[in-house]
């Protein structure tokens, strides 16, 4: 099947089980339908001093886990190197990683847990990670220091995008449109465009700006811009078993970094989306669209932003049926590294790479992955708006 043919099915698709759009479909159709263009999205951010540094209570770390979950064990060794600023030691240890079924009913989309189960062991050793995702002043001191171009800043090429008309190969990103009315849920375009000149310093597209957005996750960034800046930072992006190990803060078997309830006494605890969706988020946890970092309580290893916000590339390959794979080869897993390729049987022949965390668009009415044990996808060259990033490193020791 062709991209454009792959582009045309998954428009009737559902998600393609995902909340993650790829700019093939977007820019492919684009050259039939003639949406590519500017599109300013306008956001509300409210002014909001960051949480107090305390971490969740009153869960049992071992009592009453979810069928297929174990204690977690926690590595006593410390690192001997100082701290490096803006980190936080994850002790590593060996816990259970995926999600429960029980999670499938909490979202309006099925799917949800497919390509999360089964539960497996895992074991991960002590490293480095940062306290919050990376912001926007962050990622321009990378630009400024080494005049780094990010993907959505370069023009696509002909090769990449066969057929598609010389006029509609613009440089740009997806954003995403809230729609004017209630839609079915059916079809993500509804909601998505490809815009251009959209890029980290212009997140809605050219007329928008970062000026007032220092402390703002940067987004816009494909894989390899994600990359590019972990290198230039001594540091590298972590495993996916490396980050549930650190979202999870050492409590196994929990639906959120902070428990089982969304909104523990009517409390918001991570930035998703509140209202109708893809029609108006009401703020109600703060913020309409994505906040700053570190605006909500960190997890039990201080960890902020690690459900909601902005999804985060982690470095594994993206295959739904890895965890079966792994969980048939060992009864503990050491270190996983992910597989040796990428297969999403929604979208044959698509590159992808493991996204975690959730974002500010999140929500049960269609996607709940903001719960720490789910998993999300994408395709190595596109950039979203609610897409960003946090580094790892690893232990001198």
């Amino acid at each position: 099947m062709s991209k454009l043919q792959r582009a045309k099915s998954t428009k009737s698709s559902k998600a393609t089980d995902s909340p993650l759009v790829n700019r093939y479909s977007l820019l492919l159709l684009s050259s039939i339908v003639a949406v590519v263009g500017i599109i300013f999205v306008a956001t509300k951010d409210k002014s909001k001093g960051p949480s107090e540094s305390i971490q969740p209570t009153g869960i049992q770390l071992t009592a009453n886990l979810p069928r297929g979950f174990q204690p977690t064990s926690v590595n006593s060794a410390l690192p001997s190197e100082p701290v490096p600023p803006g980190m936080i030691w994850i002790p590593g240890g060996e816990f259970s990683m995926g999600c429960d079924e029980i999670g499938e009913t909490l979202c309006g989309m099925p799917g949800l847990t497919a390509d999360a189960l089964p539960i497996h062991r895992v074991q991960v050793s002590g490293f480095w990670m940062d306290k919050t995702e990376v912001t926007n002043e962050q990622f321009k001191a990378f630009v400024d220091a080494t005049g780094y171009v990010t993907i959505a800043e370069q023009k696509p090429s002909k090769e990449e995008f066969p057929g598609v008309p010389e006029d509609k190969l613009v440089k740009g990103s997806t954003v995403f449109t809230p729609t004017a009315d209630r839609v079915p849920l059916d079809n993500y375009l509804q909601w998505w465009r490809y815009v251009e000149d959209a890029d980290w310093r212009h997140p809605f597209g050219p007329e928008s700006n970062i000026e007032g957005r220092e402390k703002f996750p940067v987004v816009h960034i494909a894989f390899a811009d994600a990359e590019a800046f972990c290198k230039w930072s001594g540091k590298r992006l972590p495993t996916e078993a490396e980050w549930e190990f650190a979202a999870r803060g050492g409590v196994p078997g929990r639906l959120y970094p902070w428990g089982d309830e969304l909104r523990p006494s009517g409390k918001h605890l991570a930035n998703i989306f509140q209202g109708v969706f893809p029609t108006k988020d009401s703020g109600a946890d703060g913020f309409v669209g994505i906040s700053p970092v570190a605006q909500f309580l960190p997890n039990g290893y201080g960890l902020y932003d690690v459900a909601g916000n902005v999804w985060e590339w982690c470095s594994d390959w993206y295959r739904h049926d890895y965890y079966e794979n792994l969980q048939s080869q060992n009864e503990l897993s050491i270190n996983p590294l992910g597989p040796n390729d990428s297969f999403d049987p929604a979208e044959p022949g698509i590159n992808k790479r493991v996204h975690r965390g959730g974002s500010f668009l999140c929500t049960d009415e269609y996607c709940t992955r903001y719960m720490v044990g789910t998993r999300g996808k994408g395709e190595m060259n596109t950039a979203s708006n609610h897409t960003g990033f946090r580094c790892a490193k690893s232990a001198a020791n």
